[in-house]
This record gives structure tokens, C-alpha cells and sequence, in this order.
């Protein structure tokens, strides 16, 4: 399976489908969330993203629906290009597909011995081992810290710089004996995972390019339009949820002159929706799933 689609019922509900509306799966994937979008259209279109060339393969036979191979950062011009001024809806499922975790090839996971790359776009240059032999001192403590939320990172960052001085990291299996004396036993697969989730974020520039998309999706939506959104860990989730409720992503609220805050959306769930037990008894990497949804406001 290329990926199982998580929270799928919940968030294209959430979405308030018009049949013949205009959407946006920004993160298509292996096309579960798309599927059931398009179930629910009748004569309107579905634009998909994904920058990863893979999931071509999984692109729908259906003339309602246009695939972008390119990040959904760009995503209003894609609109325009695409012959639509507005969506009615947009969703995007922040997750790491379970494709690019599972294709050992391409380096995501600590379960494989592979090549440190992690780039979702392949035609991008930026490596995992580009920053593990290149970055500064100060610039691996940050991305460690802020991106992994890593205890013991300065003991990290000294295993990492002395051991590319006498020779460089390039594979999973020798970084991992880098860092193994830093690696708590027992919590092992929490640190590593943050480890990596810290270089997947660097690589990938995840974060500017979700404050992107944000600011995009609230210019693209049409007034009364849906902008849903799932997150998987804290970094994400802090910056939808301060957007959503601020309009700004310090979440630092601004109010007019009658006391109302300024901001464009409205939540539709006031608390966020997380995966049923039997969701992640079938799906375990639904647990740190979180959704949010939100309404883009109508001129008063």
C-alpha cells in the first residue's frame, strides 16, 4: 500500500464538498484523500500536488482531475494557471507518506541502511548529507534543537563534526554508529525519529514552505470556503493552529477598533480531532495525527 489515507472521513467531511466546486489535495500521495474528494464531485475539479515524481503512478484516470508535480507553497499560481480564480476547499495532510518511509532508497527512515537524501523533490540539490558534512556548528545545534526538539544536542552535534573530520556521513547505518553513544536505550526510537524528523525538515525547508502555503490557501479560498489541514507534531501543529486563530503565526492576536480579532478564518472544530483507537489499531502511523479545520470569513 502507498499510503493509507489517515483521518479520511473526518477531514473531506470537513471540506463542505460542493459537487461542482473547485478543490485542492495539496498533498495528494498515493490519492486516498483525492479518491474520495472526487466520489463526492460531480462536475468540478480536483487539483492535486505533490511534488514527488512517485506519485505519478497514482495519478486517477478522470478528466475532473489535474496533477501538479510541484511543491503546494506555489499553489495560487497553479490555480490561476489551472483556469480558476477561487477554491471552494483546500486539504492537506502534512504526514510523510508511508512510500517514503518504506522505500529504503530514499533515505527517510533509520531502519534501512541507505543514502542520508530525504528530499520529497527529487530534483531538488539539498541532501541530508549535504547538512550532516557541510553545516556549521551552530547552524546543526539549530535545526537539531528547534526542528527535533533533541535533549542532548550539543553532545550530538560534537559526535557528528568530529567524526566528518576524518571522514564523511553519507549512509544511515554509519551515522547511526556516530551518534549511538549519545542515543538513549531506553528511548531509542523516539530520539532517532527525532533526529531524522530534524534533517527531513532542514532538507525539505518544510516550515517556510507550510507558512507559504498558509498565506497562499487564505488568498486562494473563496469567502466561505474550507481550508482543512492535518499535522503530525508539535512544529506544524503550532503554526496551523496559530494562523487559524490569529491570522499571524507568532498566534499574537490583534484586535480592530470594536474588539474584534483580525484575522480571515473561523474554526469549524473549536477542538482538534485526533484519530479514533480502532483508526490506530489499523493505521498506528495515525497516532500523532492531529486536524484542524477552518472557514474562510465573508465580508461582513
Amino acid at each position: 500500500m502507498y499510503h493509507v489515507p489517515v483521518l479520511l472521513e473526518e477531514s473531506v467531511s470537513g471540506l463542505n464538498i460542493d459537487p461542482d466546486g473547485v478543490y485542492l489535495d495539496l498533498t495528494f500521495g498515493g490519492g486516498g484523500h483525492s479518491r474520495e474528494i472526487l466520489k463526492r464531485l460531480k462536475d468540478g475539479c480536483l487539483i492535486g500536488f505533490d511534488q514527488d515524481s512517485d506519485a505519478l503512478a497514482n495519478v486517477p484516470d478522470d478528466s475532473r482531475f489535474i496533477f501538479v508535480n510541484h511543491n503546494f507553497r506555489y499553489l495560487r499560481n497553479f490555480l490561476r494557471y489551472c483556469g480558476y480564480d477561487e477554491a471552494d476547499g483546500i486539504l492537506a495532510d502534512l504526514g510523510v507518506s508511508s512510500h517514503e518511509f518504506d522505500e529504503a532508497g530514499r533515505g527517510f527512515s533509520f531502519r534501512f541502511d541507505a543514502e542520508l537524501d530525504m528530499r520529497m523533490n527529487q530534483r531538488s540539490r539539498l541532501k541530508a548529507t549535504d547538512i550532516l558534512n557541510t553545516y556549521s556548528e551552530e547552524d546543526l545545534t539549530r535545526i537539531f534543537r528547534n526542528y527535533g526538539e533533541v535533549d542532548n544536542v550539543r553532545r550530538l552535534v560534537d559526535l557528528i563534526v568530529k567524526a566528518r573530520t576524518e571522514k564523511m556521513i553519507t549512509r544511515s547505518e554509519e551515522f547511526l554508529q556516530v551518534i549511538a553513544p549519545c542515543v538513549p536505550k531506553q528511548k531509542e526510537k523516539k530520539y532517532l525519529a527525532q533526529v531524522y524528523q530534524a534533517l527531513r525538515i532542514e532538507v525539505n525547508g518544510e516550515l517556510e514552505a507550510l507558512e507559504d502555503m498558509l498565506k497562499e490557501a487564505e488568498r486562494a479560498l473563496r469567502p466561505g470556503g474550507r481550508l482543512v489541514v492535518i499535522t503530525y507534531h508539535s512544529l506544524e501543529d503550532r503554526i496551523v493552529k496559530n494562523f487559524l486563530k490569529s491570522g499571524n503565526f507568532e498566534g499574537k492576536v490583534e484586535k480592530d477598533f470594536y474588539g474584534h480579532v483580525k484575522r480571515n478564518f473561523e474554526l469549524v472544530n473549536r477542538k482538534v480531532i485526533v484519530p479514533s483507537e480502532e483508526e490506530i489499531e489499523r493505521n498506528p502511523r495515525a497516532r500523532s495525527a492531529k486536524l484542524r479545520i477552518a472557514e474562510k470569513r465573508k465580508d461582513d
